[in-house]
């Protein structure tokens, strides 16, 4: 399968961060992969949930995801419009951030705090996931930095910075960073989130068409931790670290 713009199987999209995109959050990022774009905000909430009142337990961190309805065509229809429930592939992406910025900062050495982490999809073309991964963990960092400067940390509890990126077979030829269409197409489709030191968080996926050898697997996720790696550089060069 051919690529847009002559783009090789380990080369990823153009992906930039724009830090600081609204001033009415802690800490806010507009992350965008090629045609995708997230608006991902942190919000600091001055309390944890009722499941954890008394136990002393630091912070919670959770997420939310949505896609907006002009984000894709035909429209997406809005969450929650006329009482329809959240669909469960927002659901799931949800957890999905929510469980890889969990094992980027230590709670335990927070406050009982709730960061809340709004990831909104502005313009999909695949890979809306992994960008709402890479953009949140950019506007975490300046939540943190915002709560550094109000004084309510006693340590810098952020253990590194995490990254995602897709990964799949195209007409058997694994590729990075699937857009839409090669998606759509692809034989197999896998997530994969990685820690800071290259560990893995989450390898998620399945085959679409037929099964996919252990060779195949090792071939894609080592594609996709040295994509992690490229992205978590460009984290790092926006946040000046």
């Amino acid at each position: 399968m051919a690529r847009k713009n002559n783009r090789k199987p380990e080369q990823t999209r153009p992906i930039t961060f724009t830090r600081a995109y609204t001033d009415q959050t802690a800490g806010s990022v507009l992350a965008e992969c090629g045609r995708t774009r997230v608006l991902c905000t942190v919000s600091v909430q001055d309390q944890v949930p009722q499941w954890m009142y008394g136990k002393q337990q630091g912070a919670w961190l959770t997420a939310e995801y949505s896609m907006l309805p002009g984000a894709s065509s035909p429209r997406k229809p809005r969450d929650g419009r006329t009482s329809r429930p959240i669909d469960g592939r927002s659901f799931e992406i949800q957890r999905l951030i929510g469980r890889a910025l969990r094992c980027a900062v230590d709670l335990s050495v927070m406050p009982e705090v709730t960061l809340w982490i709004d990831c909104d999809v502005l313009s999909a073309d695949g890979g809306t996931r992994t960008t709402s991964v890479n953009g949140a963990v950019v506007a975490l960092y300046d939540a943190l930095l915002w709560m550094e400067e109000q004084k309510q940390l006693r340590n810098w509890p952020l253990r590194g910075l995490v990254s995602a990126i897709s990964v799949g077979l195209c007409d058997g030829v694994p590729m990075v960073d699937l857009d839409y269409h090669e998606d759509s197409a692809a034989e197999v489709d896998l997530t994969v989130v990685a820690a800071s030191e290259g560990k893995l968080i989450e390898v998620a996926g399945s085959a679409e068409r037929r099964p996919f050898t252990g060779e195949q697997l090792t071939t894609m996720i080592g594609l996709a931790q040295t994509s992690c790696a490229e992205i978590r550089e460009l984290q790092k060069k926006v946040l000046g670290i």
